[in-house]
């Protein structure tokens, strides 16, 4: 389970969503998560799925990437769905007890919201799968850079936020490799109810915990040693708006445009 997160890490290709400067990655990525929660039917939000998969198959993204970054959520999925079945009264009722309700607009919106969620999931991790973190970090200063004007270090702000990123997968490597070294020393951490299962998981967090801080003094202690401040830093690649990602928004526009025509309902657009 812990394999199947996948938040964080970046899958190296030659494609032209790789190529795309990481502020349009950015805006676009945060602007189609707005863009998901406004679609209000399945026509509407059969533009979101069809703009993730057009932008997978040009990044050359397996599809078994998609699915597996959605993977390690699938309880908190399931959860939300069965919440929104059977507290979610329509007209079609198919049983009812106290507070709860099973109908036929439950089930659709019960489908509904796991539809947008799965998409959520799914499009923004586009964003790491195709921009590696020093240029993720490039594009995120870029973009705050209008914070400066209230004397917020927006290097170091950008820094912290992609390396917190980057440890995911650290982090969960560390805490797959101390599971497997707890079950080699004959420690239970399958059988049982919740309860025994998240005691006999308490040995793997305080040397996760440990490694964490290990692992960040060995960051700083190295990026001292370099002299690194951030202050005047220069790059290697300079950031520079393409003719790709003019198309890039343009193409989003489309999109945006196509959602709040699809959410207008057929009888009013007939009168």
């Amino acid at each position: 389970m812990l394999k199947d997160i996948t938040l964080g890490q970046y899958f190296p290709a030659d494609s032209i969503v790789h190529r795309m400067d990481p502020r349009t990655k950015i805006i676009v990525t945060v602007l189609y998560v707005a863009v998901v929660f406004m679609a209000k039917n399945a026509f509407a939000l059969a533009l979101p799925v069809l703009f993730l998969f057009t932008a997978a198959a040009l990044s050359q993204i397996p599809p078994r990437l998609l699915l597996k970054s959605v993977k390690g959520i699938i309880p908190i999925i399931v959860l939300t769905g069965l919440l929104n079945m059977f507290y979610v009264r329509g007209e079609t009722v198919y049983w009812s007890w106290w507070v709860f309700s099973f109908s036929k607009e439950g089930i659709f919106n019960a489908l509904f919201i796991v539809s947008r969620i799965l998409i959520m999931i799914a499009g923004s991790s586009m964003l790491t799968y195709t921009t590696t973190p020093t240029t993720l970090t490039d594009g995120i200063e870029r973009l705050m850079m209008p914070l400066k004007l209230f004397r917020i270090n927006v290097h170091d702000l950008a820094m912290v936020m992609t390396i917190a990123l980057r440890m995911v997968p650290t982090l969960i490597e560390e805490t797959d490799r101390i599971i497997s070294a707890q079950k080699a020393r004959g420690a239970d951490m399958e059988s049982g109810g919740p309860i025994k299962r998240l005691r006999a998981m308490l040995p793997v967090f305080l040397p996760l915990l440990i490694s964490a801080f290990l692992r960040a003094r060995d960051l700083a202690i190295a990026m001292e040693c370099r002299c690194y401040t951030g202050v005047n830093r220069t790059r290697m690649k300079v950031l520079r708006m393409a003719r790709r990602d003019y198309l890039a928004f343009g193409v989003f526009l489309l999109l945006l445009a196509g959602v709040l025509l699809l959410n207008i309902p057929f009888k009013a657009v007939l009168l």
